[in-house]
């Protein structure tokens, strides 16, 4: 019986110690709302920024979407809030997309539902005169995109006079979209004195910048690369040799792969994801989606409604179109493509095994990958697992128009080998390059997203050759 006891006293101290919201005397009205959203304990990156947050100093957090960092800052903020009859915005949280702009009033809204908060969310694509109407009858909270932030401000129908606190949320995405101008313009456009609360996925050189320009003395709360812990994601890629044999094998995959309900498709750009949809769509009729800067707003936020309710089986997306959006219940994400960022392979793969659940991520990986499948590994510090490529999936021998100029011939899976001694010879005209000015190899990039750790490694390595 004493063991028993002390095993009782043992768990009821760590219940003690548990790290619950109710350490952060939030006010009951902001309590109460927590409690029925079913939420008891805080994040790490809620924990953290807190107290920062709190005690009214710039802060620059590093942390991916999944770790809870849209209630680290509304959390301490509406904390702070306090309610004054004016029609100007006391905080203006800025992100990168329509998408984002909604999600996050709607995570407002359901943080106040007991408080007296006025919430509006501005973007591009809508028709401005309801938006400027909407601004008229009083806001208390602003959420938007830059660019419609910066026209409603250049109209002079938002204002920052009462503006106590800026949120930038995904910096890293907004520079990638080419924002930084309009951000600037907006610094420039508010008073000095307030308090400056920003989030990247990634830390780069153009953040240093921006931080230097603009924030006093900030304060950093940085997380892992990934909001997920890699331990509950099974990691695994094919070698694969063109589009249409990655087409082949996504085919097989859903096909002979009941687990697979709720899936992501990953590509890196617009053109890719709708000659993926097309050819998925002909085979698993109104099974899946697809969302790109290109779709209408109507049909972005529609899609993705119907994703969220189960009613389609997968999407297929963009990084900047997924960027932010919290889609829960992931089981299988699926890089069709690699990312040349190794940082946005994390930032995809962090999209399922969350919570109590595991994951797993698939990758498709051509000749032309491999550099940034190494690059991936180098970051994580661990190597991908390569799967033998299934022998009932057809290898096509049919280039798209991208990869002919391309694509290596020699291809890294088993094929025949050639007659004869393999022996040069001068290409026939037919066959020699010709430069139609379609696309060509990227060049790696000298700037944005690149890890920090990864560039003093390569830079120390550098040294030490000398």
């Amino acid at each position: 019986m004493p063991i028993f006891q002390l095993f009782i006293a043992i768990f009821a101290q760590n219940l003690m110690q548990m790290s619950t919201f109710e350490k952060f005397n939030l006010p009951k009205s902001l309590q109460k709302a927590v409690d029925e959203l079913g939420f008891v304990t805080p994040t790490p990156i809620q924990e953290k920024s807190f107290s920062v947050i709190m005690s009214g100093r710039d802060m620059m957090g590093i942390a991916q979407t999944g770790t809870g960092k849209t209630f680290a800052y509304l959390l301490p903020l509406l904390k702070l809030y306090k309610f004054t009859h004016t029609n100007t915005p006391k905080i203006v949280i800025l992100v990168p997309t329509r998408e984002l702009v909604v999600q996050v009033v709607e995570e407002v809204e359901k943080l106040t539902t007991y408080m007296s908060v006025k919430t509006l969310g501005i973007y591009g694509g809508v028709n401005i005169n309801t938006q400027k109407k909407a601004v008229y009858e009083g806001v208390d909270i602003l959420v938007g995109t830059p660019g419609r932030t910066m026209d409603l401000a250049l109209d002079a129908v938002v204002r920052f006079d009462e503006t106590q606190k800026l949120v930038i949320d995904e910096f890293d995405e907004m520079l990638n979209l080419g924002f930084r101008p309009q951000l600037t313009a907006l610094f420039a456009m508010m008073k000095t004195k307030r308090q400056n609360i920003l989030f990247s996925a990634t830390m780069t050189d153009e953040v240093d910048d921006l931080l230097n320009d603009y924030f006093d003395f900030p304060e950093e709360v940085t997380l892992a690369p990934s909001g997920t812990p890699l331990e509950k994601i099974t990691q695994i890629t094919y070698n694969v040799p063109n589009f249409n044999t990655k087409v082949n094998l996504l085919k097989h995959l859903l096909e002979t792969d009941e687990s697979m309900s709720r899936i992501l498709v990953f590509v890196n750009n617009k053109k890719i994801s709708d000659m993926l949809f097309n050819r998925i769509d002909e085979l698993f009729e109104g099974q899946f989606g697809v969302i790109h800067s290109n779709k209408s707003q109507n049909y972005r936020l529609s899609t993705m409604a119907e994703f969220q309710e189960g009613n389609l089986r997968g999407l297929i997306t963009t990084d900047v179109m997924a960027r932010g959006l919290d889609i829960s219940n992931i089981t299988h994400v699926i890089n069709f493509e690699l990312p040349e960022e190794p940082e946005l392979y994390m930032h995809r793969i962090g999209r399922t095994g969350r919570a109590d659940a595991t994951g797993t991520a698939i990758s498709f990986v051509t000749p032309r990958e491999e550099e940034f499948k190494i690059e991936t590994e180098l970051l994580m510090d661990q190597e991908l697992d390569i799967v033998d490529f299934p022998e009932e999936v057809e290898i096509s021998e049919k280039l798209i128009e991208a990869e002919k100029d391309k694509l290596p011939r020699k291809f890294l899976m088993k094929k025949p080998k050639l007659e004869g001694d393999g022996a040069f010879h001068e290409k026939s005209k037919k066959n020699q390059k010709v430069n139609l000015g379609g696309p060509s190899k990227t060049k790696k990039k000298t700037h944005g997203s690149v890890n920090r750790n990864m560039l003093k490694t390569r830079n120390e390595k550098k040294k030490k050759k000398k």
